[in-house]
C-alpha cells in the first residue's frame, strides 16, 4: 500500500520513567516518540525499510506531565527520490478529556532503503491543498537552509 498512508499519530502515556530532575518528561523521551512516529508514518508511505538521516528545528514548546496521553503524529510534507520531508507535532494533555496542546514540533528527513541498506525510490507525494502546498514549498526552503548550515558546520567537524 505504498503512497497511501500520508500521516501517523501515535499515543503514548507518559510515565515516571520518563522523567527529568525537574519532574517533567525528559527531551529524549520526546525525540524516542518523535524518530518512532517518523518511522511508522515513511515506512507507511514508501513500503519500505526507512532510516532517519536528519532532525532539525526540534522546539520543545510546553513541557509534558508524567499521566499525560501523548500523541505523536507524523505527517509526509516533502518527497524527494528516496527522501521523506516529515513534519512531525507532539501535542500533550489529561488523559480524563480530549484536549490536548502543542508541546514539540521539529521536521525529521527519513530515507528508504533496499536490502543492502542503499537509498531506493519512493513514491512522489503531491501536494491536493493550499495548506499541503505551503508545507511543501516550506520544506524546500528548509532543504536550502540546511546546505548553507551545513556548510558553516564543516569548520565544526573535527578532521582527526
Amino acid at each position: 500500500m505504498a503512497g497511501k498512508e500520508r500521516a501517523i499519530t501515535l499515543r503514548f502515556l507518559a510515565e515516571p520513567a520518563d522523567v527529568n530532575f525537574g519532574g517533567k518528561v525528559h527531551g529524549g523521551a520526546v525525540m524516542k516518540w518523535i524518530d518512532l512516529a517518523a518511522y511508522a508514518c515513511s515506512a507507511g508511505w514508501s513500503g519500505k525499510y526507512c532510516i532517519t538521516a536528519y532532525a532539525g528545528g526540534i522546539r520543545f514548546v510546553k513541557p509534558i506531565h508524567v499521566g499525560n496521553i501523548v500523541e505523536t503524529t507524523a505527517k509526509v510534507i516533502y518527497t524527494g527520490r528516496s527522501s521523506m520531508h516529515l513534519g512531525i507535532d507532539v501535542r500533550a494533555g489529561d488523559p480524563k478529556n480530549s484536549e490536548r496542546h502543542l508541546t514539540t514540533h521539529c521536521v525529521v528527513i527519513m530515507v528508504a532503503v533496499d536490502d543492502a541498506g542503499h537509498p531506493t525510490e519512493v513514491p512522489e507525494w503531491v501536494p491536493q491543498t493550499d495548506e499541503d502546498i505551503k508545507l511543501r514549498d516550506s520544506a524546500i526552503r528548509l532543504m536550502e537552509m540546511r546546505k548553507k548550515i551545513g556548510a558553516e558546520m564543516e569548520a565544526h567537524v573535527s578532521q582527526a
